[in-house]
């Protein structure tokens, strides 16, 4: 049963270092304030309604386009091993207040000291429940 566990909780520990790790996008295409298609990992499908972007010299007028894309980037973490060269004085004082307290909950304490110790119980004689017949049932 406890090596079931300890292989559970390995593979627990090992998807969230996956999905820690893990960056993706994700692509939107907006159709003025609908959104048209969504996509991770690939660009998201047009609506055909794109303006184009090339000016005739007689038009001088410029329409915007109604069609947006946005992209939205999850970035995972790049460095699994964290660096602890560079703390502040802050948190220099909350580890050593931490670790203090932390040592002050296992302190060792005197055993406690027993009298009789060193006796021997009585012998037994004759069986008093029997003697008294007092039986559990």
């Amino acid at each position: 049963m406890k090596k079931v566990f300890g292989k559970i909780f390995a593979s627990i520990l090992a998807v969230l270092v996956l999905f820690s790790t893990l960056s993706f996008t994700v692509d939107q295409h907006f159709c003025g304030s609908f959104l048209v298609d969504s996509a991770v990992f690939t660009k998201a499908k047009t609506c055909g309604m794109e303006m184009s972007s090339a000016t005739s010299a007689e038009a001088s007028i410029t329409k915007e386009p109604c069609c947006t894309n946005k992209k939205l980037e999850v970035k995972g973490q790049d460095e699994l091993k964290q660096n602890f060269n560079n703390l502040d004085f802050q948190q220099q004082i909350f580890i050593t207040g931490f670790i203090y307290s932390y040592l002050q909950v296992f302190e060792v304490s005197e055993p406690d000291f027993i009298p009789f110790k060193d006796y021997s119980p009585p012998k037994l004689v004759c069986d008093i429940q029997l003697q008294d017949q007092v039986f559990l049932i």
